[in-house]
């Protein structure tokens, strides 16, 4: 067979493949509902935040916590911190607990989980196997 023959079978077989939309094909991380009320801020989507990480609310809220180093509540499908903080700012910290705590850095997926070790935790992938270590 020659090249050219090659490459008219590759793009022939490469257009009968289907189309994959980027909101079919790549994990979309939830953007967080933020609202101020008086002196706290409102995350009213934490429960899909958490729901979509694969983690509990409370591990999330006590990242958030940690981050604007203030006192966080969960209350039912919410977190209230205390303090005036902007959207953009926690959306930054959340794609960052995604980035550090839930998204494989080989395969990029967030099928994921944590397990407890000594001195931190490590960030296993249920798609492709690798484990890496994070800290608490």
């Amino acid at each position: 067979m020659s090249e050219e023959e090659y490459v008219k079978l590759l793009d022939r077989a490469f257009s009968k493949l289907p189309n994959l939309s980027a909101d079919k094909a790549d994990f979309v991380i939830p953007d967080a509902d933020v609202f101020n009320e008086g002196t706290k801020t409102i995350i009213r989507n934490m429960a899909l935040i958490a729901d979509r990480a694969r983690r509990s609310g409370a591990d999330i809220a006590r990242y958030i916590g940690k981050e604007f180093s203030v006192p966080v509540n969960m209350e039912e499908q919410r977190l209230i911190m205390n303090g005036k903080f902007p959207a953009d700012e926690i959306n930054r910290r959340i794609k960052r607990y995604f980035e550090v705590y839930v998204i494989c850095r080989e395969c990029k997926k967030p099928d994921t989980h944590l397990e407890n070790a000594e001195k931190g935790m490590y960030l296993i992938c249920e798609a492709c196997g690798a484990r890496y270590w994070v800290k608490n």
